[in-house]
């Protein structure tokens, strides 16, 4: 079971995930052919952010210790985020909505 974890350890971890992701996007590590020693561009591989990337294979190895950022899982990732994100700041909303609503009725 995963531990919960609160706003700021998400953002830090998500944070983690996009400097790994912008070094080898920086580097044009974005095919097999260009791939790219994670220390060649300073990225560590024991890190939250490289593991997160590794194992949703948003990162590839191209050739063994060369590693390259699939770009079109790395977008579609952060589309559904943001996707979710929308939806929660909707779902906020509309039970503010609704408790401003029902207050205003008593």
């Amino acid at each position: 079971m995963i531990a919960p974890m609160g706003g700021p350890a998400v953002a830090i971890i998500l944070i983690k995930e996009r400097h790994v992701a912008e070094a080898f996007d920086r580097a044009g590590a974005i095919s097999t052919d260009s791939a790219r020693a994670p220390e060649d561009l300073g990225v560590g591989v024991h890190g939250v952010g490289w593991r997160r990337l590794t194992n949703r294979a948003i990162m590839r190895e191209g050739a063994p210790g060369r590693w390259y950022l699939d770009v079109p899982s790395w977008n579609a990732t952060r589309r559904l985020r943001r996707q979710r994100l929308i939806i929660l700041l909707a779902l906020v909303l509309a039970v503010a909505a609704w408790m401003i609503y029902t207050r205003g009725m008593s």
